[in-house]
Order: structure tokens, then C-alpha cells, then sequence
């Protein structure tokens, strides 16, 4: 954790909609004045497209559990580095994971690959988001070096559709290509993906209101009016939530638990923006 150059991680499966928050946290930066650095979990993987689709077919020869959500996969150390030197000194080395064709395109390279490792610019704020800003695994302990953890939890058969149709309609995966990377990364996402829920400050969890019993052939993911979200504050949290006063502003929010906010699907972004803003103005009084 630092002081002068805060980090603030959101957390989540693939499918989950963390990079959903970076809209709402550019506005937020932008309001507050602040020069935020932001950095996709997906430039930390160790693996290019081509060369992940070697090894897992090797993996899958000899019997072997391999994904992106485990450690064999993705580059944590560095990550870790980038979390302690950004608090310390406020630079790093990051990259970045060309995911689509346009982008691709704008780098002059292929559609899965990487661009080179470049320092970071002068900035005061590092937002991270993707898989891994919680991981505590061995001597990896990237959760420490945050100042604010947010975890993206929505329900497990929710999270599945969103997966597969942004793989799909986004990235041009096939259904069951999708769904087989699902089953595959089953024993990386019990032992690192969901424990970091735990060790986040505040997690945001999506329940939908409709039948999602077979996430495997759904045909559209459920409206935001057509789910609620569970908002959760850990019991170490540095959050500081003012939930009686969320209760106030957020049209039919209720306690489910004294620890726990409920509201509806449409009002997530309006409850993450009163839930949060103040913790992101209390990180930057303290840098001053």
C-alpha cells in the first residue's frame, strides 16, 4: 500500500465485467483531477494466442491442467513488480494484449499478441483491472500492494453467459470452444480466482431475475433491470461505507445483512460511484 501513488484494483473472473468499470472510473478521475494510469490483468499473461494454443495442446496430450486463471499461465511476478514500484516510486513497466483486429491494426501487429514493455507516464493513480489484483499465491502476494480492492463477483451461471457472448460476438470464438475453455479452467478458478473475493474490500455481485438455469444456451444476457446486485463490504474493509446514506440516495436499496447493500440492476453504477468516490478522495487527501 502507499500513501503518495494509491492503486486501486478491480477484480474478476473472465466474464465477470470488470473492464466495465473503466468508464465510470475515468469520470471519476476526471472530476477529481487525477492523472490515472490504467492496466489490463491480460498484458500480464505470459503467452501470446498462438504460442498459448501450442502449449495447451501439449497440456492436453499429457493430461495437464493449464489456463490463464493459474500461475503457469501469466507473468505475477511481474505484476507484483509493477504494484510495489508504482507505490513506491510511481512508475512501472507495463504492455498491453491486443485483443481485437482494430486494435491490433493501430499497433501494426497481430490480432493476440503483445506490445513492447514501456515504463509508465507520469501519472498518480494506477487503475488495474482483470483476473489477478487480489492473487496471493506462494511468494506472490499482489493483493498487499493495493490500496482499494473491488471485486466483480456477478452469479457463477451469469458470469458464464457474459463470457460467452463477448467471446463470441467480441472475439470470434465458437460456442463450445467457449465452453470447453470453461470446464478447463474449473480447478485455477476454485484455487485463485475466487479467494481473492475474499481478501477484496468491497465485492459487487450481479443476480440475475430471470432463468439462467442453462448458461450454455442462452441466447442474451439478462438486462441490468432484470437482475440485482449485492453489494458486500469485507470484514477488513478500508472502504468506510456509509451505508445509511447509500440507503437515502439509491432508489428501493435495502440491508440484507448489516454488512451487505442490495439494489436494483440499473442503479450499480450510481451505488459503485456513492460507495466509492469517497474512498478514491480519502486516497488522494492522503497523497497530499
Amino acid at each position: 500500500m502507499s500513501a503518495k501513488f494509491p492503486i486501486i484494483a478491480v477484480t474478476g473472473s473472465s466474464g465477470a465485467g470488470t473492464s466495465r468499470t473503466q468508464p465510470l472510473f475515468t469520470r471519476l478521475f476526471d472530476e477529481l483531477g487525477v492523472r490515472a494510469a490504467f492496466v489490463e490483468g491480460d498484458s500480464f499473461h505470459a503467452y501470446d494466442r498462438e504460442q498459448m494454443l501450442a502449449i495447451l495442446g501439449r497440456a492436453q496430450v499429457r493430461g495437464e491442467n493449464f489456463s490463464h486463471f493459474g500461475p503457469a499461465a501469466n507473468l505475477w511476478e511481474r505484476l507484483q513488480a509493477l504494484f510495489e514500484d508504482f507505490g513506491k516510486h510511481g512508475t512501472g513497466k507495463v504492455r498491453r494484449y491486443l485483443h481485437t483486429e482494430a486494435e491490433a491494426i493501430a499497433a501494426g501487429q497481430n490480432v493476440g499478441s503483445f506490445t513492447s514493455w514501456e515504463s509508465l507516464p507520469p501519472c498518480d493513480v494506477l487503475f488495474y483491472e482483470g483476473l489477478h489484483g487480489a492473487v496471493v499465491a506462494g511468494e506472490i502476494d499482489v493483493a498487499c500492494h493495493a490500496d482499494l480492492l473491488i471485486g466483480m463477483t456477478p452469479t457463477v451461471n451469469l458470469e458464464w453467459i457474459q463470457k460467452i457472448q463477448r467471446d463470441t460476438r467480441e472475439r470470434g470464438y465458437d460456442a463450445q470452444a467457449v465452453t470447453r475453455t470453461i470446464l478447463r479452467r474449473m480447478p485455477d478458478y476454485v484455487t485463485y480466482i475466487t479467494p481473492q473475493f475474499s481478501r477484496t474490500d468491497v465485492n459487487f455481485q450481479r443476480v440475475p431475475l430471470v432463468d439462467t438455469s442453462n448458461p450454455f444456451d442462452a441466447r442474451a444476457t439478462p438486462n441490468p433491470d432484470e437482475s440485482l446486485v449485492v453489494i458486500h463490504v469485507n470484514e477488513h474493509s478500508r472502504l468506510e461505507a456509509d451505508f445509511d446514506e447509500l440507503l437515502t440516495e439509491i432508489p428501493d436499496a435495502f440491508r440484507s445483512r448489516p454488512d451487505t447493500l442490495v439494489v436494483r440492476g440499473e442503479h450499480m453504477e450510481l451505488a459503485m460511484e456513492l460507495a466509492l468516490k469517497p474512498a478514491l478522495q480519502r486516497l488522494l487527501a492522503n497523497r497530499k
